[in-house]
């Protein structure tokens, strides 16, 4: 009941009316006191071969909102920055995951965002994770947060970085031009966009993809469910098997995330998680980031789809394919077992 009435207290309102509600894996640390927290990263910082252990029980049992504070502390205590001397105590994959903690998850984005496109060659696979799983006003947050730290525009870079109707697809989502979900159920126009996806692919010899574009980019995804839903009277394959037979590449990847995230975001994102912990090599760029990015959104929830679906918890494919600091530091952001 405890975690029920802590979901609840997430629940925050914002433009325009209800937000998604939250499912956080770390949640405000009760009697929090900044100063003494950032004493003791000091004192970690500075004992002999740095107290990893500490950093790490601090920092990923604190909200961004607290690790903030903690930082303000540690600049006034000690006339420095924390995050700078974290970077210099640490190494390798815990240092990616505390300082992706101290990065709002706006920011996170933005900085993964980046990453993913500076440099040469492109990281399609994160592009793709990143812009086809934000919502709508995520994206337009991530916007204006890349604008305000890298001085350039998104959409410039990703029309730089990708190229044909995958660029097309993408500068469609980060427009953030998607229909807000309504409480009245549009039948006809349900029935107009199934049989438009369907003309615009299966019907014909290749594919429309500026009309698949334009609807799935543009509608709401309560509207797009059901026109899914609907497309199945006129197409003899669904939706995802008509976008195996009619693109390839990156284009189907991205239109195959949508169609995932739409119908189960949460679920997606478990198994991202679980390819990522598949074979010899952890993926630890994608753990790393997803663990990151959701653990104040939606990691709980993305805990119980992982165990749903793969008949064993997060907290258990983690201990069994991570090690050392950086298994810790994944395992308190985890938030237990289930």
């Amino acid at each position: 009941m405890a975690l029920v009435s802590q979901f609840l207290g997430q629940l925050t309102l914002g433009h325009g009316g209800l937000r998604e509600p939250r499912f956080p894996t770390v949640f405000p640390a009760p009697d929090f006191d900044a100063d003494k927290d950032a004493s003791w990263i000091d004192t970690a910082i500075k004992t002999k071969g740095v107290d990893e252990h500490v950093i790490i029980d601090i920092l990923t049992r604190r909200t961004f909102a607290q690790r903030r504070e903690i930082a303000f502390e540690y600049e006034r205590k000690e006339k420095k920055d924390m995050i700078t001397a974290l970077k210099a105590a640490l190494s390798g994959s815990l240092e990616t995951v505390i300082l992706g903690l101290m990065k709002s998850t706006t920011e996170f984005d933005a900085f993964e965002l980046r990453a993913s496109m500076k440099g040469l060659g492109t990281d399609e696979e994160s592009l793709i994770e990143l812009v086809c799983s934000r919502s709508n006003e995520e994206l337009l947050d991530i916007k204006r947060l890349y604008k305000e730290i890298f001085k350039k525009e998104l959409e410039k870079d990703v029309a730089g970085d990708t190229s044909g109707d995958f660029a097309k697809l993408l500068l469609a989502l980060v427009q953030a031009r998607r229909e807000e979900p309504s409480n009245v159920v549009d039948y006809e126009k349900i029935d107009n966009d199934a049989r438009a996806l369907y003309e615009a692919g299966v019907k014909r010899k290749g594919t429309d993809v500026i009309t698949w574009v334009n609807l799935f980019s543009e509608r709401s995804v309560p509207h797009l469910r059901k026109v899914f839903e609907r497309y199945k009277s006129y197409s003899p394959y669904d939706i995802k098997d008509s976008i195996r037979k009619e693109v390839k590449g990156d284009l189907e990847k991205s239109f195959l995330t949508l169609v995932e995230c739409f119908e189960n975001k949460q679920l997606y994102f478990a198994s991202r998680l679980n390819d990522a912990m598949k074979g010899k090599s952890v993926k630890e760029k994608v753990l790393t980031r997803i663990i990151v990015s959701r653990c104040e959104v939606d990691l709980m929830k993305i805990r119980i789809e992982f165990k749903k679906q793969f008949g064993k918890s997060l907290y258990q494919a983690i201990s069994e394919h991570t090690k050392g600091d950086y298994q810790r530091a994944l395992l308190n952001l985890c938030g237990g077992d289930d």
